[in-house]
């Protein structure tokens, strides 16, 4: 008991805190905390381990993304058996999305985690899978595969994964016009321009014409994510035809 209660009060009040935050996502206390801070420091920081390397969560969200692939690969392996490579790869890549693994981090909140010396306003959307892969990376480095896989059966394949409904989900709508287009010779052509107005990030905007004409226009923070949502906007504006 003396053991349990000097082991508690090593922790500062903030540290018991987070802990507390960390074990009502997770379900379980964790052992090793530095895992789970090191998952929410941001490089902007610029803050180094005891080692003198860099502490921020690139290198957890690397690991994350790689734990979570695997764990994802081998649940389709055993739910689809007729499954080919290229049909396991596709479902993989729709479950893994940057859009979805966005999707889980906002829905978890991550982001009041996050310890910058930038306003979280100006962080990009992708900086909720960011966090979202890191803190599988936390996990498992804390507690093991076993743990981890449970965490991602949990959040990510009960409550998402409908193998029906992801056969017809659409994880790029550029590469179904692009697609159309050449099968039907039409004329696709993005326009793209820097466009950050009174932004404090660097902003683009797109133009989309098919055969001369604008369909859609989209604006985000890079090149390709503009792109996208006026992919997405002309799909729906030709759906119709796409489909037909």
């Amino acid at each position: 008991m003396n053991l349990i209660r000097k082991i508690t009060n090593s922790h500062s009040a903030k540290d018991e805190e987070f802990i507390m935050a960390m074990k009502k996502i997770l379900g379980y206390r964790p052992k090793k905390i530095n895992f789970y801070k090191e998952a929410f420091t941001h490089s902007s920081l610029k803050k180094l381990k005891l080692s003198g390397k860099p502490m921020n969560y690139e290198r957890l969200e690397f690991l994350g993304d790689a734990i979570l692939g695997a764990v994802i690969a081998n649940y389709l392996f055993k739910k689809i058996p007729t499954g080919d490579e290229g049909y396991l790869t596709q479902m993989r890549s729709k479950i893994v999305s940057r859009e979805h693994l966005n999707e889980l981090g906002k829905d978890l909140d991550l982001i009041q985690f996050v310890e910058s010396s930038i306003p979280s306003s100006n962080f990009g959307d992708n900086i909720h899978g960011n966090l979202f892969e890191a803190l599988i990376g936390a996990i498992h480095s804390d507690r093991g595969y076993s743990f981890t896989e449970k965490f991602i059966f949990r959040f990510v394949i009960e409550p998402y994964v409908d193998i029906e409904r992801l056969e017809g989900k659409i994880t790029s709508y550029k590469s179904v016009l692009i697609e159309w287009s050449q099968k039907n010779r039409k004329r696709i052509k993005y326009n793209v321009y820097e466009d950050t107005g009174n932004d404090t990030l660097k902003h683009f905007s797109v133009k989309l014409h098919v055969d001369h004409e604008l369909v859609s226009k989209g604006r985000a923070t890079s090149k390709k994510k503009a792109e996208e949502i006026a992919s997405k906007r002309a799909y729906y504006k030709l759906k119709a035809q796409i489909e037909a």
